[in-house]
């Protein structure tokens, strides 16, 4: 897939904690260079999987040693089995062989599961050291990417381990999109149609008219709502790194995703699929609870079908969940991040564009509407 576009500069103003976003064709090939305008040459630590490096590796490392780094090259499994404290180990274990100190640079390129590994273990190496983001998968490059939060998982839950840690630059060049499997790319559409939902009605419209034009996929249309995108996440993180309030509306589809994740051993849906049931479901909580109106959700549930998504859980589940094992999945509702005292907590819209964080929703309405088609 070919890419004529100009560069697109997102800023991510956070005092000294700021950085910049370029979205752009041709980015993973000059990433020595964006990374050398921020930093010295020497020690850095490249962490990726098989089939990134496969296909983005040597262009990677290439640039890299060009521009005076030393890279090296870790490796890790795809999926997100990788997301453990096991495989961080291994990761600290090569940094301190390769001799990196706290001025070399942790570089991501991969998707979410790469990017929030390696910021957690660029986070935490000698209390922390320099990170940098080279997203390839349209839900890396318009979410996890963007915004600082780096976790591993825990047996008993997704990112229960982790930091907020922000990187000094994040390169999304739309070109690694042309590689992903369709299901991929329909899998971070659901993180997109997520922004408009939350916080940009006319957003949302535009994905309305412009959706076959991203799933084709058209490089402009493409580029426009990764921007999009994380110009909404900006906003929202410069607004409150922390998620001690309305971060937490990045969450919508979440609080039902990560369960039906955790459920499922994470073997079953793509995040973006989890997330893509879970704003369905908690769209139609919000629509029990008489703060959004029907007509919106069946709106959202129209768009998020027409990108290929799942809304509902599939026939083994709700069986599972008939059958004596609701509670199970209600103990993981409650115990979601944002979850204060055991209640039940979600994001929910309250219009198209904008959304809210409720406390103590209560359990009969989460049952309710749990298993609707």
């Amino acid at each position: 897939m070919e890419m004529k576009q100009r560069t697109i500069a997102v800023f991510v103003n956070l005092a000294e904690r700021s950085y910049p976003i370029y979205i752009g064709s041709g980015l993973l090939a000059t990433a020595g260079r964006h990374l050398a305008s921020l930093s010295p040459g020497g020690r850095a630590l490249l962490v990726t999987n098989p089939k990134v490096r496969s296909l983005y590796g040597e262009k990677v490392e290439k640039s890299l040693r060009e521009a005076g780094f030393q890279a090296v090259t870790a490796e890790v499994p795809d999926g997100e089995e990788a997301k453990s404290l096991a495989v961080a180990e291994k990761l600290y274990d090569l940094a301190y062989a390769g001799g990196l100190d706290r001025q070399s640079p942790v570089i991501a390129l991969g998707g979410g599961v790469v990017g929030d590994l390696a910021g957690f273990v660029a986070a935490t190496y000698m209390r922390g050291v320099p990170f940098t983001q080279l997203p390839t998968t349209l839900l890396a490059q318009v979410d996890s990417s963007v915004g600082g939060k780096v976790a591993v998982n825990h047996p008993r839950g997704k990112n229960i381990i982790g930091a907020f840690y922000q990187p000094k630059l994040v390169l999304a060049d739309p070109d690694a999109l042309s590689t992903l499997e369709p299901r991929e790319l329909k899998a971070g559409l659901a993180e997109v149609i997520k922004y408009g939902a939350i916080a940009d009605a006319g957003f949302f419209a535009w994905l309305e008219a412009n959706l076959e034009k991203i799933l084709a996929p058209e490089p402009e249309a493409l580029a426009h709502a990764v921007a999009a995108s994380c110009r909404i996440k900006a906003q929202v993180v410069e607004e409150d790194e922390t998620e001690q309030g309305r971060r937490a509306i990045l969450n919508f589809g979440h609080t039902v995703g990560h369960a039906l994740e955790a459920f499922t051993g994470y073997a079953a849906y793509r995040h973006g699929e989890a997330v893509a049931v879970g704003m369905a479901v908690e769209a139609r909580i919000a629509v029990a609870m008489g703060v959004f109106p029907k007509e919106e959700a069946v709106r959202l549930e129209a768009l998020l079908r027409r990108a290929g998504l799942p809304v509902a859980f599939p026939a083994a589940l709700r069986r599972d969940l008939t059958a004596g094992r609701r509670d199970e999945f209600l103990a993981l509702l409650q115990r979601d991040k944002k979850a204060r005292g055991g209640k039940y907590t979600f994001a929910l819209p309250v219009k198209m564009g904008r959304a809210e964080v409720f406390r103590d929703v209560p359990e009969e309405i989460i049952n309710s509407n749990l298993l609707l088609r």
